[in-house]
Protein backbone atom coordinates (compact mmCIF):
# COMPACT_ATOMS: atom_id res chain seq x y z
CA UNK A 1 0.00 0.00 0.00
CA UNK A 2 1.02 3.03 -1.06
CA UNK A 3 0.69 6.34 1.44
CA UNK A 4 -0.58 9.75 0.47
CA UNK A 5 -2.74 12.37 0.88
CA UNK A 6 -5.81 10.13 -0.35
CA UNK A 7 -5.12 7.08 2.35
CA UNK A 8 -4.95 9.65 5.16
CA UNK A 9 -8.10 11.53 4.45
CA UNK A 10 -9.70 7.68 4.47
CA UNK A 11 -8.84 6.85 7.69
CA UNK A 12 -9.74 10.37 8.94
CA UNK A 13 -12.96 9.41 7.82
CA UNK A 14 -12.84 6.52 9.39
CA UNK A 15 -11.39 7.14 12.93
CA UNK A 16 -11.59 11.09 13.26
CA UNK A 17 -14.44 11.35 14.79
CA UNK A 18 -14.92 7.82 16.74
CA UNK A 19 -14.34 6.55 20.25
CA UNK A 20 -12.38 3.36 21.12
CA UNK A 21 -15.05 1.19 21.49
CA UNK A 22 -16.20 2.22 17.61
CA UNK A 23 -14.95 -0.73 15.38
CA UNK A 24 -15.43 -1.61 11.72
CA UNK A 25 -14.35 -4.92 11.73
CA UNK A 26 -17.79 -7.37 12.16
CA UNK A 27 -16.43 -9.31 14.71
CA UNK A 28 -14.41 -6.86 16.29
CA UNK A 29 -17.81 -4.75 16.79
CA UNK A 30 -19.21 -7.82 17.93
CA UNK A 31 -16.66 -8.16 20.70
CA UNK A 32 -17.08 -4.87 21.36
CA UNK A 33 -20.55 -4.44 21.69
CA UNK A 34 -20.11 -6.46 25.30
CA UNK A 35 -17.23 -4.27 26.15
CA UNK A 36 -17.42 -0.84 25.76
CA UNK A 37 -20.49 1.27 27.30
CA UNK A 38 -21.40 4.84 26.83
CA UNK A 39 -19.12 6.42 24.51
CA UNK A 40 -15.84 4.34 24.93
CA UNK A 41 -16.06 3.89 28.46
CA UNK A 42 -15.05 0.27 29.78
CA UNK A 43 -14.83 -0.84 33.61
CA UNK A 44 -11.17 -0.39 35.27
CA UNK A 45 -9.25 -3.20 35.77
CA UNK A 46 -8.24 -2.32 38.63
CA UNK A 47 -10.85 -1.31 40.01
CA UNK A 48 -14.37 -3.27 41.86
CA UNK A 49 -14.63 -6.59 43.47
CA UNK A 50 -11.61 -8.85 42.26
CA UNK A 51 -13.46 -12.48 40.26
CA UNK A 52 -11.96 -14.95 38.93
CA UNK A 53 -11.22 -13.59 35.49
CA UNK A 54 -13.68 -10.49 36.19
CA UNK A 55 -16.67 -12.50 35.63
CA UNK A 56 -20.21 -11.66 37.48
CA UNK A 57 -19.81 -12.77 41.52
CA UNK A 58 -22.51 -14.97 42.20
CA UNK A 59 -23.47 -15.85 45.64
CA UNK A 60 -24.88 -19.06 46.14
CA UNK A 61 -28.22 -19.85 48.27
CA UNK A 62 -29.51 -16.15 47.30
CA UNK A 63 -31.46 -17.76 44.15
CA UNK A 64 -32.09 -21.45 42.95
CA UNK A 65 -33.05 -20.28 39.45
CA UNK A 66 -29.72 -17.69 39.72
CA UNK A 67 -27.35 -21.09 39.17
CA UNK A 68 -29.74 -23.12 36.88
CA UNK A 69 -28.74 -19.97 34.30
CA UNK A 70 -25.53 -20.22 34.84
CA UNK A 71 -23.82 -22.64 31.65
CA UNK A 72 -20.35 -22.38 33.10
CA UNK A 73 -19.44 -21.56 37.09
CA UNK A 74 -16.10 -20.34 38.17
CA UNK A 75 -14.93 -21.42 41.67
CA UNK A 76 -12.15 -22.05 44.03
CA UNK A 77 -10.61 -24.71 46.08
CA UNK A 78 -8.12 -23.27 48.26
CA UNK A 79 -7.05 -26.76 50.15
CA UNK A 80 -3.48 -28.18 50.00
CA UNK A 81 -3.62 -30.53 52.92
CA UNK A 82 -2.43 -32.78 49.99
CA UNK A 83 1.46 -31.92 49.40
CA UNK A 84 3.82 -33.46 49.46
CA UNK A 85 6.36 -30.78 49.12
CA UNK A 86 6.33 -26.84 49.46
CA UNK A 87 2.67 -25.84 50.67
CA UNK A 88 1.12 -22.77 49.45
CA UNK A 89 -1.40 -23.73 47.19
CA UNK A 90 -4.28 -22.95 49.35
CA UNK A 91 -3.98 -19.21 48.64
CA UNK A 92 -3.90 -19.66 44.43
CA UNK A 93 -7.76 -19.09 44.25
CA UNK A 94 -7.04 -15.87 45.41
CA UNK A 95 -3.90 -15.02 43.87
CA UNK A 96 -5.88 -15.40 40.93
CA UNK A 97 -8.78 -13.45 41.34
CA UNK A 98 -6.13 -10.91 42.24
CA UNK A 99 -4.60 -10.92 38.61
CA UNK A 100 -5.91 -7.93 36.60
CA UNK A 101 -6.58 -7.94 32.91
CA UNK A 102 -6.88 -11.10 31.73
CA UNK A 103 -9.04 -11.21 28.75
CA UNK A 104 -11.56 -10.28 27.97
CA UNK A 105 -11.20 -10.83 24.16
CA UNK A 106 -9.14 -14.74 22.87
CA UNK A 107 -7.53 -13.64 20.26
CA UNK A 108 -6.65 -17.25 18.74
CA UNK A 109 -10.22 -18.97 19.68
CA UNK A 110 -12.08 -15.44 18.60
CA UNK A 111 -14.29 -15.49 22.00
CA UNK A 112 -15.08 -13.32 24.87
CA UNK A 113 -16.59 -16.18 27.17
CA UNK A 114 -17.27 -14.22 29.81
CA UNK A 115 -19.62 -11.93 27.51
CA UNK A 116 -21.13 -14.65 25.73
CA UNK A 117 -21.95 -17.66 27.86
CA UNK A 118 -23.70 -17.25 30.95
CA UNK A 119 -20.02 -17.55 33.90
CA UNK A 120 -20.16 -16.29 37.34
CA UNK A 121 -17.44 -16.90 39.80
CA UNK A 122 -19.69 -18.73 42.59
CA UNK A 123 -16.92 -18.33 45.26
CA UNK A 124 -15.20 -20.84 47.01
CA UNK A 125 -15.90 -24.43 48.70
CA UNK A 126 -16.76 -24.03 52.03
CA UNK A 127 -14.84 -26.21 53.24
CA UNK A 128 -15.92 -27.80 56.91
CA UNK A 129 -12.03 -27.99 58.25
CA UNK A 130 -8.94 -26.74 57.39
CA UNK A 131 -7.03 -30.20 58.80
CA UNK A 132 -9.34 -33.08 57.67
CA UNK A 133 -7.89 -33.51 54.47
CA UNK A 134 -10.76 -36.27 53.72
CA UNK A 135 -13.80 -34.22 54.99
CA UNK A 136 -12.19 -31.30 52.80
CA UNK A 137 -12.47 -33.83 49.67
CA UNK A 138 -16.03 -34.85 50.48
CA UNK A 139 -16.86 -31.38 50.53
CA UNK A 140 -15.33 -30.86 46.69
CA UNK A 141 -17.52 -33.89 45.94
CA UNK A 142 -20.65 -32.50 47.37
CA UNK A 143 -19.98 -28.59 45.70
CA UNK A 144 -19.53 -29.88 41.99
CA UNK A 145 -21.75 -32.40 42.33
CA UNK A 146 -24.60 -29.72 43.11
CA UNK A 147 -23.08 -28.17 39.63
CA UNK A 148 -23.56 -30.96 38.18
CA UNK A 149 -27.27 -31.61 39.05
CA UNK A 150 -27.93 -27.95 38.02
CA UNK A 151 -26.46 -28.88 34.46
CA UNK A 152 -23.70 -26.56 35.11
CA UNK A 153 -20.26 -26.80 33.90
CA UNK A 154 -17.61 -26.53 36.54
CA UNK A 155 -14.26 -24.72 36.15
CA UNK A 156 -11.94 -24.44 39.65
CA UNK A 157 -8.77 -23.51 40.80
CA UNK A 158 -6.94 -25.28 43.47
CA UNK A 159 -5.51 -25.90 45.91
CA UNK A 160 -3.24 -28.90 45.06
CA UNK A 161 -3.97 -31.37 43.01
CA UNK A 162 -5.73 -34.05 44.80
CA UNK A 163 -8.79 -31.72 44.38
CA UNK A 164 -9.29 -33.15 40.97
CA UNK A 165 -9.97 -36.50 42.36
CA UNK A 166 -13.46 -35.58 44.14
CA UNK A 167 -14.25 -33.44 41.25
CA UNK A 168 -13.78 -36.29 38.88
CA UNK A 169 -16.16 -37.99 41.26
CA UNK A 170 -18.94 -36.08 40.84
CA UNK A 171 -18.48 -35.30 37.44
CA UNK A 172 -18.12 -39.38 35.99
CA UNK A 173 -20.27 -39.97 38.95
CA UNK A 174 -22.89 -41.34 35.85
CA UNK A 175 -20.42 -42.29 33.01
CA UNK A 176 -16.61 -42.56 33.24
CA UNK A 177 -15.03 -39.13 31.49
CA UNK A 178 -11.71 -39.19 29.52
CA UNK A 179 -8.82 -36.39 30.68
CA UNK A 180 -6.57 -34.34 29.18
CA UNK A 181 -4.04 -33.95 31.97
CA UNK A 182 -0.91 -31.19 31.40
CA UNK A 183 1.23 -31.71 34.61
CA UNK A 184 4.64 -32.58 35.16
CA UNK A 185 3.82 -35.13 37.04
CA UNK A 186 1.02 -38.23 36.29
CA UNK A 187 -0.52 -38.33 39.77
CA UNK A 188 -1.31 -41.71 39.62
CA UNK A 189 1.79 -43.28 42.79
CA UNK A 190 0.00 -45.09 45.68
CA UNK A 191 -0.52 -44.51 49.08
CA UNK A 192 2.11 -42.32 51.17
CA UNK A 193 2.90 -42.59 54.97
CA UNK A 194 -0.44 -44.35 55.17
CA UNK A 195 -2.00 -41.91 52.78
CA UNK A 196 -3.63 -42.32 48.89
CA UNK A 197 -5.75 -38.97 48.67
CA UNK A 198 -2.26 -37.12 48.28
CA UNK A 199 -1.73 -34.77 45.15
CA UNK A 200 0.13 -37.54 44.12
CA UNK A 201 -1.89 -40.18 43.09
CA UNK A 202 -5.56 -38.38 42.25
CA UNK A 203 -5.79 -39.50 38.89
CA UNK A 204 -5.16 -43.50 40.17
CA UNK A 205 -7.90 -42.85 42.84
CA UNK A 206 -10.23 -41.75 40.21
CA UNK A 207 -9.47 -44.60 37.77
CA UNK A 208 -10.23 -47.04 40.67
CA UNK A 209 -13.34 -45.68 41.58
CA UNK A 210 -14.60 -46.00 37.98
CA UNK A 211 -15.03 -42.20 37.67
CA UNK A 212 -11.85 -41.96 34.85
CA UNK A 213 -11.35 -43.96 32.30
CA UNK A 214 -7.72 -44.54 31.96
CA UNK A 215 -7.64 -45.63 28.10
CA UNK A 216 -9.21 -42.08 27.31
CA UNK A 217 -7.04 -40.49 29.21
CA UNK A 218 -3.78 -38.44 27.78
CA UNK A 219 -0.99 -36.96 30.41
CA UNK A 220 1.18 -34.38 28.47
CA UNK A 221 4.51 -32.80 29.86
CA UNK A 222 5.75 -35.42 32.58
CA UNK A 223 9.01 -35.65 33.56
CA UNK A 224 11.48 -35.58 36.91
CA UNK A 225 13.16 -37.77 39.14
CA UNK A 226 10.37 -39.34 40.02
CA UNK A 227 9.09 -40.92 36.66
CA UNK A 228 9.84 -44.58 38.35
CA UNK A 229 6.45 -44.38 40.34
CA UNK A 230 3.86 -43.69 37.58
CA UNK A 231 3.65 -47.30 35.93
CA UNK A 232 0.17 -46.96 36.98
CA UNK A 233 -0.16 -44.89 34.14
CA UNK A 234 1.21 -47.37 31.23
CA UNK A 235 -0.11 -50.31 32.85
CA UNK A 236 -4.15 -48.93 33.20
CA UNK A 237 -3.84 -47.73 29.69
CA UNK A 238 -3.05 -44.01 29.90
CA UNK A 239 -1.18 -42.33 27.04
CA UNK A 240 1.98 -40.34 28.34
CA UNK A 241 3.85 -37.82 26.27
CA UNK A 242 7.17 -37.15 28.30
CA UNK A 243 8.50 -33.93 27.97
CA UNK A 244 11.91 -34.73 26.40
CA UNK A 245 9.64 -35.91 22.89
CA UNK A 246 7.87 -32.75 22.81
CA UNK A 247 10.21 -30.76 20.84
CA UNK A 248 10.22 -34.41 19.07
CA UNK A 249 6.97 -34.69 18.19
CA UNK A 250 5.96 -31.18 18.29
CA UNK A 251 2.93 -29.41 19.45
CA UNK A 252 0.50 -29.94 17.02
CA UNK A 253 1.10 -33.92 16.64
CA UNK A 254 0.37 -33.51 20.11
CA UNK A 255 -2.83 -31.82 20.07
CA UNK A 256 -3.51 -34.31 17.34
CA UNK A 257 -2.78 -37.25 19.26
CA UNK A 258 -4.92 -36.08 22.55
CA UNK A 259 -7.67 -35.69 20.02
CA UNK A 260 -7.35 -39.33 19.26
CA UNK A 261 -7.52 -40.11 22.76
CA UNK A 262 -10.05 -38.53 24.11
CA UNK A 263 -12.51 -38.85 21.63
CA UNK A 264 -15.51 -37.28 21.17
CA UNK A 265 -16.67 -38.76 24.95
CA UNK A 266 -17.01 -36.33 27.99
CA UNK A 267 -13.66 -34.74 28.89
CA UNK A 268 -11.97 -33.14 31.59
CA UNK A 269 -9.14 -31.00 31.62
CA UNK A 270 -6.69 -30.67 34.36
CA UNK A 271 -3.85 -28.31 34.15
CA UNK A 272 -1.30 -28.23 36.87
CA UNK A 273 0.81 -25.34 36.50
CA UNK A 274 4.27 -27.27 37.26
CA UNK A 275 3.84 -28.73 33.48
CA UNK A 276 5.84 -24.80 32.65
CA UNK A 277 8.93 -24.37 33.56
CA UNK A 278 9.77 -22.83 36.79
CA UNK A 279 11.39 -20.01 34.45
CA UNK A 280 7.48 -19.16 33.97
CA UNK A 281 5.91 -20.52 37.63
CA UNK A 282 8.24 -20.30 40.48
CA UNK A 283 5.29 -20.27 42.18
CA UNK A 284 4.04 -23.88 43.13
CA UNK A 285 4.89 -26.42 45.40
CA UNK A 286 7.05 -29.16 43.04
CA UNK A 287 8.61 -27.20 40.01
CA UNK A 288 10.13 -29.38 37.40
CA UNK A 289 12.76 -28.09 35.40
CA UNK A 290 12.50 -28.39 31.75
CA UNK A 291 9.35 -27.75 31.34
CA UNK A 292 6.48 -25.91 28.60
CA UNK A 293 7.07 -22.27 27.45
CA UNK A 294 3.78 -20.13 28.06
CA UNK A 295 4.35 -19.97 24.34
CA UNK A 296 3.85 -24.00 23.97
CA UNK A 297 1.36 -24.13 26.79
CA UNK A 298 -0.92 -21.90 24.85
CA UNK A 299 -0.41 -23.04 21.35
CA UNK A 300 -1.24 -27.05 23.03
CA UNK A 301 -4.23 -25.44 24.70
CA UNK A 302 -5.68 -23.95 22.39
CA UNK A 303 -5.35 -27.11 20.06
CA UNK A 304 -8.27 -28.67 22.11
CA UNK A 305 -11.04 -26.24 20.55
CA UNK A 306 -14.07 -28.42 20.31
CA UNK A 307 -13.72 -30.91 22.16
CA UNK A 308 -16.13 -32.17 24.14
CA UNK A 309 -15.04 -31.24 27.81
CA UNK A 310 -17.65 -31.44 30.70
CA UNK A 311 -15.73 -29.57 33.22
CA UNK A 312 -11.38 -28.59 34.09
CA UNK A 313 -9.15 -26.83 36.67
CA UNK A 314 -6.09 -25.53 37.22
CA UNK A 315 -4.05 -26.56 40.60
CA UNK A 316 -1.09 -26.17 42.15
CA UNK A 317 -0.42 -22.39 41.97
CA UNK A 318 1.26 -21.73 45.09
CA UNK A 319 1.64 -17.29 44.88
CA UNK A 320 4.18 -17.44 48.36
CA UNK A 321 7.00 -18.49 45.94
CA UNK A 322 6.54 -16.20 43.30
CA UNK A 323 7.23 -12.01 44.30
CA UNK A 324 6.83 -11.31 40.64
CA UNK A 325 3.43 -12.52 40.41
CA UNK A 326 4.22 -14.69 36.93
CA UNK A 327 2.58 -17.71 38.47
CA UNK A 328 -0.36 -16.07 39.11
CA UNK A 329 -0.78 -14.32 35.99
CA UNK A 330 0.14 -17.30 33.67
CA UNK A 331 -2.10 -19.53 35.95
CA UNK A 332 -5.07 -17.17 35.46
CA UNK A 333 -4.07 -16.26 31.66
CA UNK A 334 -4.61 -20.97 31.23
CA UNK A 335 -8.02 -20.33 33.27
CA UNK A 336 -9.03 -18.12 30.50
CA UNK A 337 -8.14 -20.25 27.83
CA UNK A 338 -9.93 -22.80 29.51
CA UNK A 339 -12.91 -21.38 29.87
CA UNK A 340 -12.77 -20.32 26.66
CA UNK A 341 -12.29 -23.69 25.31
CA UNK A 342 -15.77 -24.97 27.31
CA UNK A 343 -18.03 -22.29 24.43
CA UNK A 344 -16.81 -24.53 21.60
CA UNK A 345 -17.73 -27.78 23.70
CA UNK A 346 -20.69 -29.97 22.68
CA UNK A 347 -21.52 -30.71 26.30
CA UNK A 348 -22.28 -26.40 26.84
CA UNK A 349 -25.83 -26.26 28.04
CA UNK A 350 -27.83 -24.25 26.37
CA UNK A 351 -29.68 -21.23 28.33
Amino acid sequence: MTWNAEKLDELRTLFSDKDGGTMHDPEFARIAGHIFRDGGRRQFPYAGHPTLLDAPAMVLGSSDDDLAKLQVALYGMPMDLGVTNRGGARFGPRALRGIERTGPYNDVLHCAPVHEMRVADIGDVPFKSRFDLATSHSDIEAFVGCLVEAGVMPLGVGGDHSVSHPVLRAIGARRAVGMIHIDAHCDTGGPYEGEKFHHGGPFRNAVLDGVLDPTRTIQIGIRGSAAYIWEFSRMSGMTVIEAHRIGELGIPAIVEMARKVVGDGPTYLSFDIDSLDPAFAPGTGTPEAGGFTMREALALVRGFKGVNFVGGDVVEVAPAYDPTTNTAQNGSQILFELLSLMQFSPSLPAR
